[in-house]
């Protein structure tokens, strides 16, 4: 017998770990796009030269093309307790690591701009896979993975000259766009598959018109749908919707989306599902928004708002956990009024006839304290609290009594480490969010228009003296927004909205509808932003003072719309907004589809007196188009901002007070740097409709690099069952974390 030497048994193995790998690979291959064995051969190559560790898997993609670079990897488990995803970007040789994953076995497919998803194959943390991806075969199955908001910009746009409109509340473009944007996706993108085109199962129609006046009357929501369509002029407004998908039927095909460029390939993002397939997932918490290092590697909330439930998601083991928030007594129920009408107009093409939304205590807008408590705002009474109405003892009853007729939502907390619920009446009706940064942990805030004359204003509850004191009374305030009008430097006796305005007294402004609000840690101030006012919108900023109500002071200022001193911009609708460290205030403005900073010390003009009600500082405003397609024949983008955000402590690692936009309308997030003045836009691309509402960042450890960080969001889409995939659909929670490169672990 032949002795073989210890040379020869090297060779031997080596050569049985490339036949291995090989038929590994041609296994991993089967239903995949043919491709020469020599393209396979230099792929598995490229694969073989990509580091992974025992959690990881990586590889290359190529394609009939060669090396795809931009493109996303998803791996898709149910193995975990909960459905898990990871997605990746390729790099410039079109190279991918998935870094840091559960063991299970994953299902793994490219997607990418120029592609159609490409074959599913399978594989466990601790693999090297070389993936082929698929050219698409023509631009229309490309178009097919492109985000909402670019099929949604071939909607046809009346020109300006055009306005007037008959028929219409709407009178001007600005006016019709906002009401293209904020009016239709307020509850869910446009521009998905779910609404470009007619559900079969709606049956025939004479034409596309009554088709879609059909699709409008659908579920529970069918007659806010057709109000919000009625204000174009009703036939104006299916004409339009009807024009619109039967050129996308016909084979009209939206702009081509850039892929991921530079530092955007180095984005990583995880999603867990939780809540049920009929959820309404509003808002996601993970930390102190005062100190992010808070609840390090602890759970994340999420508020289902229809259903008045609290899902936390434990990241570390992929399990989540429910606990329902009661009214305040069960005998109100029949009292309560529902969110959601309690009737279908006419049968969804999803539920048919069922009340998917039963909605009397509806919460959102979760907020974390330093003991770790959620505080969040819900209704859970049915009637006004005698301490908030007129003749009450309450100073500020006395000052802004509130009508008995208006139901306030309240602001409750949860505490995870006793499982107990708070309820807290208030008396002006708590909307958005946000704490301030005293030793009282405040929270701030905006509410709805009240009587009289329909105000608004903010309110608040002092956190501690609630803890102390369990009384309502002593720890909740609220002013309305009246400016010093007659200029004399406090506020005084004011006119309401409905009342004729008298130099001699300060004004109430209003109905000043608050929607986001944000602190200013420099000087204490409170911003909100106004919906009451679209075009062009307006920020508040309040001073509340050391005596309130009488000390509390209000400035707003509008966006430069056909100013003189701007000529030429048409900045509107204000939505969310957010502060900085440094005191600069941000706003998305989603009409007409800018970021913008507002800095207060730029203003040249009067800060208080008759003509501080409008646009006296257009020079403090700086806009950033934000990027993405236009409709067409206008400069305005047809993406939704349903909010904005300030990363102040670099909990993403592109640096401190990057403010981030909600892209609620192209499945992304999209993060300003201010240093370089652009734009970093970071896709969920699967499943498609990735409809986002707020953020949150959280530092689980700050000497941990990329890995320790990240922001906090979720899919907070009201009709989950538009998602890809269609009905079945349950909310993701996700955590987006940025890379110093495609391939760091």
């Amino acid at each position: 017998m032949m002795k073989r030497n210890a040379k020869d048994s090297k060779l031997t193995a080596i050569v049985w770990l490339v036949l291995a790998a090989a038929l590994f690979f041609a296994i991993a291959r089967i239903g995949a796009a043919p491709r020469s064995d020599a393209a396979a051969t230099a792929a598995q190559a490229q694969a073989q030269g990509v580091a992974v560790d025992a959690d990881d898997i990586g590889g290359v993609v190529t394609s009939a093309k060669g090396p795809e670079a931009g493109v996303w990897v998803i791996a898709e488990t149910t193995d975990l307790p909960t459905k898990f995803r990871k997605i990746v970007v390729t790099d410039d040789a079109g190279r991918y690591l998935l870094p840091e994953l559960p063991q299970a076995t994953y299902k793994i497919w490219v997607r990418g701009y120029g592609l159609v998803d490409s074959q599913v194959v399978t594989a466990k943390p601790g693999t090297t896979l070389a993936l082929t991806a698929v050219v698409a075969p023509d631009a229309e199955a490309a178009a097919q993975y492109y985000p909402a908001n670019y099929w949604y910009s071939l909607l046809s746009i009346p020109p300006k000259s055009a306005f007037p409109l008959k028929n219409s509340d709407l009178k001007t473009q600005a006016d019709f766009l906002y009401n293209v944007k904020r009016g239709c996706s307020v509850c869910h993108q446009m521009g998905n598959k779910a609404t470009r085109e007619i559900e079969p199962s709606l049956g025939t129609f004479d034409s596309p018109s009554l088709a879609w006046e059909r699709r409008m009357m659908s579920g529970q929501v069918g007659p806010q749908m057709t109000s919000v369509l009625n204000k174009f002029g009703h036939d104006r407004g299916l004409a339009m919707f009807a024009d619109w998908s039967s050129r996308i039927a016909a084979g009209e095909l939206p702009p081509v989306p850039p892929r991921p460029q530079g530092i955007e390939r180095n984005a990583v993002v995880t999603l867990w599902e939780v809540d049920t397939d009929h959820s309404f997932i509003h808002d996601v918490v993970s930390t102190n928004e005062r100190n992010i290092t808070d609840n390090a590697y602890g759970p994340v909330y999420a508020t289902d708002y229809s259903a008045a439930t609290i899902w936390a998601l434990d990241p570390k083991t992929s399990t989540k956990t429910m606990v329902q928030v009661p009214l305040r007594n069960e005998s109100d129920r029949p009292l309560m009024e529902h969110f959601t009408p309690q009737t279908v107009a006419a049968p969804s093409p999803y539920w048919g006839n069922q009340i998917v939304w039963d909605d009397p205590n509806f919460i959102a807008m979760p907020h974390m304290d330093s003991k770790g408590r959620i505080w969040f705002h819900a209704q859970t009474r049915p009637d006004m609290p005698a301490y908030c109405e007129k003749g009450s003892s309450n100073p500020y009853a006395k000052v802004f009594p509130m009508p008995a007729t208006d139901v306030p939502r309240g602001v409750d907390n949860y505490d995870p480490k006793t499982g107990k619920i708070e309820l807290i009446d208030l008396c002006m009706s708590s909307g958005h969010m946000a704490f301030g940064n005293d030793a009282d942990e405040t929270i701030y805030h905006v509410s709805r228009p009240v009587a009289p004359g329909k105000m608004g204003g903010i309110g608040w509850i002092k956190t501690r003296v609630w803890d102390q004191t369990h009384d309502a009374q002593k720890s909740i305030g609220w002013c309305p927004a009246v400016v010093d009008y007659n200029g004399d430097g406090k506020t005084g006796a004011y006119t309401t909205p409905d009342q004729p305005a008298d130099p001699k007294l300060d004004r109430a402004i209003g109905p000043a509808y608050g929607y986001g609000i944000s602190f200013n840690p420099i000087d204490g101030s409170i911003w909100y932003a106004g919906l009451d006012n679209p075009v062009p919108g307006r920020i508040f900023r309040m001073v509340i003072g050391d005596n309130p109500p009488a000390t509390c002071k209000t400035e707003v200022y509008e966006p430069p719309f056909d100013n003189p001193k701007r000529p030429g911009v048409e900045a509107f609708g204000t939505l969310g907004i957010a502060i900085d460290t440094n005191g600069l205030v941000w706003a998305a403005l989603t009409g007409s589809g800018d970021l913008a900073s507002f800095d207060r010390s730029k203003c040249k003009g009067p800060l208080n007196g008759p003509k501080a009600i409008g646009q006296q500082c257009p020079e403090g405003w700086t806009l950033y188009p934000v990027p993405g397609p236009k409709f067409k024949g206008t400069g305005v983008s047809a993406d939704h901002f349903y909010h904005n955000w300030v990363d102040r402590y670099n909990a993403l690692g592109l640096g401190k007070n990057v403010p981030i936009v909600n892209g609620t309308g192209s499945d992304s997030l999209m993060a300003f740097l201010p240093e370089t003045k652009k734009f970093v836009t970071i896709r969920v691309p699967y499943p498609l409709d990735f409809y986002t509402r707020n953020m949150d960042g959280r530092i689980d450890d700050p000497n941990a690099g990329w890995k320790g960080r990240g922001l906090w969001t979720g899919n907070e889409e009201r009709v989950i069952w538009h998602l890809e995939g269609g009905k079945g659909n349950t909310t993701s929670i996700a955590h987006i974390q940025m890379r110093p490169d495609p391939l760091a672990k």
